[in-house]
């Protein structure tokens, strides 16, 4: 007997840590752990969609998921013992505490670890020197040439599973839910089923991926911050399409891949400047600016694409990549707030809030990660919403007080602002400049 322990991999196709326990010939129990250390310091939309996704794949196991809370070096463990078995199959988990949580269980039972939730898994890739990338582009060409494994061949029978009924003296947790919900369909049947669909639109991807207006985007984010889809298996089908569409995507993987590698190289910088030089930076802080976060967050800052960013992000629980960028700079190259106060309100309401991909995402935007030029880059709020959203649909869609507003006009507001709607909370042209010479003094 063994034990296959999901933890970013809430699926069975394409899963090497079924096809490893296979090799075996013995039973396997399916395993989750409800961890607080990772459950309490989750935003609710994450926590929905992870119980949603659980309680998918313990319907595709006929009842048969094993669903445990506590801490892991004490409840994994324990159920192998209880089942007699040494050999617990995980996939590697390469983030900060994943890391240090599977250290410590490693110390008492048999990790086996097959696979990553990335397609090329952090510290694979390196300089002829053996030094990290820190920079995308050529991280990006040594991606490509080095590939990436064939989808592995698994499902629901690869091995014969467990009955958890039948283990004894360890208890079986009832898999929760919970109120802050999104409407992302979870599971690996729905993300197999989003996938497609997206598949039959990806041509049009590169041109319109830029555009919140047109809901060009996959949305897959979510499914792979879960591994309720394998990036492995997203890129066999890319690899088969010949569009420029099919190669902008499978960049955003190769971002995915980065980032991770990043925060594997440098853990820290989940909570502390990449670049350390811009710790000297000049912030703001006390009432003023805690004032000015809060119309951030509630989308009441007086820019249209940036409250309609923020009201998607309060409503959807999830906002499109491009806003993403422009709300972020607005906080920090305009309210001159630390990134990670952004950061950590994305995490609280992203169902898709992926650490790595979070924190460096911020960081590229504030100029304090993988980049080379920070300060050159200050989004303007107006100009970004006129390029991408030129018909001013998506910021009707999010802001209603501006829907009289026609066409690009609701960006710039040139025949006056509904009342009821919010002045401009800051100048964006004094604060460039502000922002410029902060960055400049370092």
């Amino acid at each position: 007997m063994s034990i296959v322990w999901f933890r970013r991999d809430l699926r069975l196709g394409d899963l090497p840590t079924l096809a490893a326990a296979a090799e075996s010939g013995e039973s396997v129990l399916g395993l989750f752990v409800l961890d607080d250390r990772l459950l309490k310091p989750s935003g609710g939309p994450r926590k929905d969609f992870l119980f949603r996704s659980l309680a998918a794949l313990d319907e595709q196991l006929d009842g048969r998921l094993m669903v445990v809370h506590g801490d892991p070096e004490t409840v994994v463990p324990k159920l192998a013992k209880a089942i007699g078995t040494e050999e617990v199959h995980i996939s590697a988990d390469y983030g900060p505490y994943g890391r240090e949580r599977d250290a410590r269980v490693a110390e008492k039972v048999t990790l086996v670890d097959t696979g990553s939730p990335y397609a090329v898994a952090p510290g694979r890739i390196a300089k002829n020197d053996g030094e990290p990338y820190k920079v995308f582009t050529p991280y990006s060409r040594q991606w490509m040439e080095h590939g990436w494994r064939a989808p592995a061949d698994t499902s629901a029978k690869t091995v014969k599973w467990i009955d958890p009924n039948e283990v004894k003296g360890v208890r079986r947790a009832t898999i929760p839910t919970e109120k802050d919900a999104s409407d992302a369909a979870a599971g690996e049947q729905a993300a197999s089923e989003q996938w497609k669909e997206f598949l039959e639109e990806v041509s049009a991807y590169d041109d319109e991926r830029n555009r919140p207006d047109l809901d060009s985007t996959s949305r897959m984010s979510v499914h792979l911050k879960y591994g309720t889809i394998h990036p492995r298996t997203m890129l066999a089908d890319l690899g088969r399409l010949r569009n420029e569409g099919a190669s902008s995507y499978r960049r955003q993987i190769c971002w995915r891949d980065f980032y991770a590698d990043i925060l594997f190289q440098r853990p820290d910088s989940a909570r502390e400047n990449y670049v350390k030089k811009f710790d000297a930076i000049e912030l703001d802080s006390g009432k003023h600016a805690d004032e000015l976060f809060d119309a951030w967050c509630k989308g009441e800052t007086g820019f249209p694409i940036v409250d309609a960013g923020m009201r998607q992000l309060n409503s959807e629980k999830w906002m499109h990549n491009r806003v993403r960028m422009i709300v972020a700079s607005f906080l920090v190259k305009d309210l001159h707030l630390p990134w990670w106060r952004g950061a950590r309100y994305f995490m609280q309401h992203l169902v898709d809030g992926d650490l790595a991909n979070n924190q460096h995402g911020w960081q590229w935007t504030a100029g304090t990660g993988t980049d080379a030029s920070p300060y050159f880059r200050v989004f303007n709020p107006i100009t970004q919403g006129e390029k991408f959203d030129p018909t001013g649909e998506y910021v009707r869609r999010w802001v209603p007080e501006l829907r009289g507003e026609e066409g690009k006009a609701v960006h710039t507001l040139k025949f006056g602002r509904p009342k009821e709607y919010p002045g401009p909370i800051v100048d964006h042209k004094h604060e460039r400049e502000v922002a410029i010479a902060r960055f400049k003094a370092l």
